[in-house]
């Protein structure tokens, strides 16, 4: 895996073209991420931000769009770093089809005059899934799609038949090495230390697999709910919104095999190899929820029996790790926001067998912000008495000498500016996610109400019985 450069000397010429550029996406994640890759000089010298959208904003107005952003949801505005980076910015309006390409034509034509030297051309399709397709259908009527990259976000298709005609379309417009599917969980500076820690370390090496680790828990609840994005929510789910992706590939990181190296190819090998042995849910063992008074929320359709917490009990077919539980759960509108994985570890024969706290034996790794590893242990409490209490030995990431954390976003656009494919899914792992969860979407079970600021359905307890779940149980 690459390391992330501190510069863009290194970088040529570039027109970063942002798909959806005036949506909730855009504004949340990629604007910021973008902003701070410019005043912390991660962007190549010669580069151009160009939106795109159904509007025909003039530049100048795009760019107090993109000032209102970052004060909302950036860190603020410097305004010397503002006066560099605003010139920067244009917009390309009337939308953005095969058969109308708007605006897009003129605007990336000054842009590339500008910016010189054959620049490289970035596409970020920060659009709803159905517009994948036709986006990318049009990159290739227009001629946008030769030597590009382009860069789809989650979820790439909504079912296994979208996902099949989704990706047909894709590779009849780009080569597999232009396209960069995010999912940003991959680029959490924990979910990277996951792999980094266990093969760098033979105290770790060493447990894991079967014989060392009981379970496995990868447990994202949130406080959030949907308003503000009811209407891709409702057709979503957390099943495709979550599972799908971020859990999944999250439990790939934890359960691949040694890759043969850190570099792209072998990390993407690794992990897509071991997907292909996760087995199909088995509906008995996943729980689906919905809180109280989802479908009251604006833009949630009338009866609308969509999934907005899901808990699953996965079990992956390798030697290493047959037999042992993966238990994976999110939701909304739960009791607390939290993104953990964790191990859970046999307890060892001997003398204190049956004794010892149920809390203890855990390695954990926070993914929240810039990340944490966390081993809860059996110790003796000072004192007369053989008194066993758990301890913990944290490790907060951002801590580390020379620590240099990036946000997800950042990360993973400054990959793509570099051409760095490690962090991004490939279509044989995808392929792999939806089989795994085609049996649940096939036949799924009940949706049970569950209560905002609980812990989802009660089912979700027996789901890990006689375990027990490590966050709010």
């Amino acid at each position: 895996m690459n390391a992330v450069a501190k510069s863009g000397d290194d970088m040529g010429p570039t027109v970063f073209v942002l798909f959806g550029a005036t949506g909730d996406l855009a504004k949340r994640m990629v604007l910021p991420a973008f902003y701070r890759l410019a005043t912390e000089g991660m962007l190549p010298q010669r580069w151009l931000l160009v939106g795109n959208g159904r509007g025909d904003l003039g530049d100048a107005e795009f760019r107090d769009h993109v000032r209102d952003a970052l004060s909302e949801f950036g860190p603020g505005v410097d305004e010397q770093d503002w006066q560099r980076f605003a010139p920067r910015v244009r917009f390309a309006g009337r939308g953005f089809t095969p058969d109308d390409p708007g605006r897009m034509p003129d605007v990336l034509a000054g842009a590339r005059a500008d910016v010189g030297d054959s620049p490289q051309l970035v596409h970020y399709l920060a659009l709803p899934p159905a517009a994948f397709a036709p986006t990318t259908k049009a990159l290739g009527a227009h001629g946008l799609s030769n030597g590009a990259r382009v860069v789809y976000e989650k979820p790439f298709g909504t079912s296994p038949d979208t996902f099949r005609a989704l990706s047909d379309i894709v590779h009849s417009v780009l080569d597999e090495q232009q396209v960069y599917r995010i999912d940003h969980f991959l680029a959490k500076e924990a979910t990277q230390d996951v792999h980094l820690l266990r093969f760098a370390n033979g105290l770790f090496a060493a447990m894991w697999s079967r014989e060392q680790v009981a379970s496995v828990q990868i447990d994202v609840p949130e406080t959030l709910g949907i308003t503000d994005r009811a209407g891709f929510y409702d057709a979503t789910g957390a099943v495709l919104d979550m599972l799908v992706t971020h859990l999944l590939q999250v439990a790939a990181e934890i359960a691949m095999e040694p890759p043969d190296s850190l570099g792209a190819a072998d990390l993407q090998a690794a992990r897509e190899e071991v997907i292909g042995c996760f087995r199909p849910l088995d509906p008995s063992e996943v729980v689906l929820g919905q809180f109280a008074g989802y479908r009251d929320v604006p833009g949630v359709a009338p009866g609308s029996d969509r999934d907005t917490f899901v808990a699953a009990r996965l079990w992956v077919d390798t030697d290493r790790w047959r037999g042992v539980p993966f238990f994976l759960r999110t939701g909304k509108r739960l009791a607390d926001s939290r993104q953990r994985a964790s191990l859970i570890l046999r307890e060892p024969p001997g003398p204190l067998a049956g004794q010892l706290p149920r809390e203890a034996n855990v390695l954990s790794f926070s993914l929240e912000g810039d990340g944490a590893i966390d081993l809860s242990l059996v110790a003796k409490k000072p004192g007369l008495a053989l008194d066993l209490d758990t301890a913990h030995a944290a490790v907060p990431l951002s801590e580390l000498k020379g620590a240099d954390p990036l946000p997800p976003y950042v990360r993973l656009i400054h990959d793509v500016l570099v051409g760095d494919r490690s962090l991004f899914t490939r279509p044989d792992g995808l392929a792999s996610t939806w089989k795994v969860i085609t049996p649940l979407l096939s036949d799924p079970p009940p949706v049970a109400q569950y209560p905002p600021g609980s812990w989802g359905p009660a089912q979700a307890r027996d789901l890990v019985a006689p375990g027990w779940w490590l966050i709010g149980q």
